[in-house]
């Protein structure tokens, strides 16, 4: 007896197991995982393994000149003294009303969003704008091309950063058939003198084009495909221009080669295989090419020509 009671009391006493947890959701892949069936059955064999043999590592193209990324610690060191030059030009935009619109243009994923980010961060933003605009509506169809980005355009004393403008009609839309080659044979004609009357008129204009590597590009991808905080960067734009890298490296030689007119409307080519050292380099060239008061030359130093450069045409 008195042991049926010793086994009902440590019964009693045993704590109650506790459920397990639940597991977490299992998130549904953007675009029903586009992204990921191209790099397994369509991105080129050496890609695949590049990034399959990289882990959790960014690959990096082997011309490029470093074999790491820069150091996020490395990267704030040398950053904010550069936006501190950044407030400093801002305040002479704003007191000498200085009209001063910058452009971000640039394979998908290369870190336009990023730099923009770099480059606003600390300014007032009742002074700097950043210009995003959605697909045209019926009306702005209707209109002369230019017509949607001028009403974005910097007034006095002000700063617009695009991230994407009307170049647009320069790649992205031939490429993916969003318009006939004559409307962009027009825009290619047409954009030269569209930015001379801006740049005659004292409006001051910087057009950045961010690059990398297609196995940089094809990691990213995958990196947002994964990352519920980043599905959204996502676009059918994206995926639809995974299989067209070449066809994008000709439009954009192309609209460089046209439209790169110095030196008012000088185009940069920004290597953005590491997007930490590219961001740095811009900063320095719309610094140096800013004439404000108070400029820390060896803060702005000179930008690396292996990273950021005119087109080679």
């Amino acid at each position: 007896m008195g042991g049926k009671k010793d086994k009902k009391a440590e019964k009693e006493k045993a704590p109650a197991q506790e459920a397990p947890p639940p597991s977490a959701p299992v998130l549904a892949k953007p675009f029903d995982g586009a992204i990921t069936r191209y790099f397994e059955e369509q991105a080129p064999e050496e890609i695949r393994s590049l990034i399959q043999n990289s882990g959790k590592g960014a690959i990096l193209d082997p011309a490029y000149p470093w074999r790491e990324e820069m150091k996020k610690k490395e990267y704030e060191a040398e950053l904010e003294p550069l936006q501190i030059e950044l407030v400093k030009m801002q305040a002479w935009a704003r007191d000498s009303g200085a009209r001063i619109c910058v452009v971000f243009e640039g394979r998908d994923s290369a870190g336009k969003g990023g730099s923009i980010k770099a480059v606003s961060q600390n300014l007032n933003p009742r002074g700097a704008r950043v210009v995003a605009l959605a697909k045209p509506t019926e009306r702005e169809a209707g209109q002369w091309y230019f017509q949607r980005y001028v009403a974005h355009l910097p007034s006095k004393g002000e700063i617009a950063l695009f991230d994407r403008s009307w170049y647009n009609r320069g790649v992205v839309e031939p490429v993916m058939g969003f318009c006939a080659p004559e409307q962009t044979e027009d825009f290619l004609r047409a954009a030269p003198g569209f930015e001379r009357m801006l740049t005659e008129d004292g409006l001051i204009l910087f057009k950045f084009w961010l690059t990398m590597s297609r196995g940089a590009q094809i990691q990213r991808f995958l990196e947002r495909e994964s990352d519920p905080l980043k599905q959204w960067k996502l676009s059918p734009v994206d995926v639809g221009g995974l299989s067209k890298w070449d066809e994008t490296t000709k439009a954009a030689e192309e609209m460089l080669r046209r439209t790169h007119r110095p030196p008012l409307a000088s185009w940069w080519v920004v290597n953005s295989e590491d997007q930490r050292r590219a961001r740095l380099q811009i900063i320095r060239v719309l610094l140096a090419g800013l004439p404000y008061e108070n400029k820390d030359e060896a803060v702005v130093g000179a930008a690396d020509p292996r990273l950021i450069a005119p087109p080679g045409l």
